[in-house]
């Protein structure tokens, strides 16, 4: 396979978890590590499986009510990091930065919360950034870098797995990063028409 990469670490920062079970576990059993905060860890957890706080490798806690939890340079390094730059591999290293192979996000339920006749603040609440901050990191860094950005693609990354292990080629990274800029495009076009319409 061209461009063959493996997975070892995933980070895993979702809103809905269903459907992440069969994902988790196929992960887990190819050998992958997991990264993640607030109640998706404590969810990866709950099926056995280890999971390491992204406030352990920030050593920052989950502040603002939740919205500063993954936007750290430890996070976003690790993900933005070509791993086939000298001078990107060096800085990884001096600032004690671990490569991030895998993310996977389900962002906060925007269009469901405007549906929902819900008030101006909690709208505003449900504007997802750090989950659309990894979305387009993990696809501008597609080469390395394996992006599912919504629960619509687990079943994508499934069926990777199934068929190759934890290994993808660029060709499936480069699919899962065409979808991610199409979560993001219309997630911004849903926020951009509910300010445009007050």
């Amino acid at each position: 396979m061209a461009e063959t990469k493996q997975i070892r670490t995933a980070l895993v920062s979702v809103f809905h978890k269903d459907g992440l079970d069969d994902l988790l576990k196929k992960l887990n059993e190819e050998g992958v590590k997991f990264l993640s905060t607030g109640g998706t860890q404590q969810f990866i957890e709950s099926l056995g499986i280890p999971c390491q706080k992204v406030e352990d490798l920030t050593s920052y806690p989950s502040i603002l009510g939740g919205r500063v939890k993954t936007l750290h340079p430890k996070v976003f390094g690790g993900i933005l990091g070509r791993r086939d730059n000298e001078g990107d591999r060096e800085q990884m290293a001096k600032y004690e930065i671990p490569e991030i192979d895998l993310v996977i996000v389900d962002l906060y339920p925007f269009e469901q919360t405007v549906a929902s006749g819900a008030s101006e603040t909690d709208i505003i609440e449900k504007i997802d950034i750090g989950g659309i901050s990894l979305i387009r990191a993990g696809a501008k860094n597609f080469r390395d870098v394996v992006i599912v950005p919504s629960k619509a693609e687990y079943p994508v990354l499934l069926d990777i797995l199934n068929r190759d292990g934890a290994k993808t080629d660029i060709e499936d990274r480069r699919l899962l990063a065409e979808r991610a800029f199409g979560v993001s495009s219309h997630y911004d076009t849903a926020i951009h028409n509910w300010f445009a319409k007050k």
